[in-house]
């Protein structure tokens, strides 16, 4: 296919698992097109995103390297993709850049600090799980009564947000996920979120500084700020914060559906014939957190297969595509299989791109999946699977709602 025949892809995510199959049968790289009409190009399987997350001539910078940066003025409609790539952090960033930013925020996701939340994950799973037993609902909304709330609060702690801040984080963060709206009103209204929100955690951190980990980076800033500039602290909590809750908001909902929709699978995970780490894995392979990340950049022209990618055009990073590879992961690779033992998935990235809070997220969905089973192991799906909602993303991979019906559960 030529660069006129470019694919435009679902803005609400509706079946993604199809959308991958269909851009795969068409090559191992098919010129698509995002939300609004920004043209870009989609990986297509296992091999090719990992050559292509790994090869240093793939830039995240798009001042440095996209060709159509200086027109984003020129299409109203593109202005969405800002939230993701008109910042400065860590997703933003190339070379040394990248390298002194990562720096910077990878002491506050040690393995030592992350164990220290463990008993903390614990704790506000079991808050969480006893309100839900207490609740005489016939029907709970397991992602609002617990996999939302979770990572929220955990990570809310960990950064310092206080209480007045906590619901126009969260609303931020699902308007930057949100992409099934490309007007410029939708944009304008991030870019307000963005300047307001983050402003005024920074400076309420700044009035009454703790042990949290926006303290911290305030305090890098003012004793170096040629280490992190004022933009820079801004748009590395943007990044951070909506990466530690979000991605791990999906993971345990998505989590949570694949086993009510596999009784069998789960029988065996609670008998300990599969691991619960299998079950990370596994639903993180076929149901990533994250399914399509904008976006990377050909730094020089680059050759996959029989196409050539032009230096400048934009790439995105289709983790979900890979996931559900074929040639990869073998003709079923479509099914969820928690026996598979997938844990060479592409979905918390590889290499420096590894994502920095992915052991947290380990943690949390470790400690939420079987304390959820353990208390009700009469779950089931209180609607028919394929009535389940889709986040309106092409880039968040989770459900609008997780109702289940816990009647008959041991509590």
């Amino acid at each position: 296919m030529t660069v006129s025949d470019r694919i435009a892809l679902d803005p609400f995510g509706a079946d993604m698992a199809a959308e991958s199959a269909k851009l795969r049968a068409l090559g191992p790289i098919v010129p698509v097109e995002l939300p609004g009409g920004i043209p870009a190009w989609a990986p297509t399987g296992y091999d090719t995103l990992k050559e292509l997350i790994l090869d240093p001539q793939v830039s995240r910078d798009p001042r440095l390297h996209w060709n159509l940066w200086s027109e984003m003025g020129e299409h109203p409609s593109w202005g969405w993709v800002l939230g993701w790539i008109g910042v400065i952090n860590m997703l933003s960033t190339y070379g040394t850049d990248h390298a002194r930013l990562r720096k910077l925020v990878a002491p506050s996701f040690t393995h030592r600090r992350t164990e220290a939340m463990r008993t903390r994950v614990e704790t506000i799973t079991t808050e969480l799980l006893d309100a839900v037993a207490a609740d005489d609902a016939e029907v709970v909304d397991i992602r609002a009564a617990l996999a939302h709330p979770l990572p929220m609060r955990i990570i809310c702690e960990l950064f310092g947000v206080p209480d007045e801040l906590v619901d126009d984080t969260g609303r931020l963060i699902a308007a930057i996920m949100d992409t099934s709206d490309p007007s410029p009103e939708h944009a304008a209204s991030v870019q307000r979120q963005i300047g307001t929100v983050l402003p005024a955690l920074i400076a309420h951190r700044s009035e009454h500084p703790g042990d949290d980990l926006t303290t911290e980076l305030i305090r890098v800033r003012d004793e170096d700020g040629d280490r992190l500039s004022d933009e820079e602290l801004l748009y590395t909590l943007l990044l951070v914060i909506g990466a530690g809750f979000e991605t791990t908001v999906n993971l345990i909902g998505n989590a949570i559906v694949a086993l009510l929709k596999r009784p069998e699978q789960l029988a065996d995970v609670r008998a300990g014939r599969i691991g619960w780490d299998a079950v990370v894995d596994e639903t993180l392979r076929v149901h990533p957190s994250i399914a399509s990340l904008p976006l990377r950049f050909a730094v020089t022209d680059l050759t996959v297969g029989d196409v050539t990618v032009p230096a400048g055009d934009a790439i995105i990073t289709t983790y979900a595509a890979a996931g559900l590879d074929p040639a990869h992961y073998g003709p079923d690779a479509d099914v969820f299989d928690a026996a598979r033992g997938a844990d060479d998935h592409l979905s918390f990235g590889i290499g420096v791109h590894r994502c920095i809070g992915a052991p947290l997220a380990r943690v949390e969905a470790l400690t939420a999946l079987p304390a959820f089973f353990d208390r009700f192991p009469d779950a089931r799906l209180a609607v028919d699977a394929d009535e389940l909602r889709q986040v309106p993303s092409f880039i968040a991979f989770g459900w609008q709602e997780v109702p289940v019906r816990l009647r008959g559960s041991a509590i």
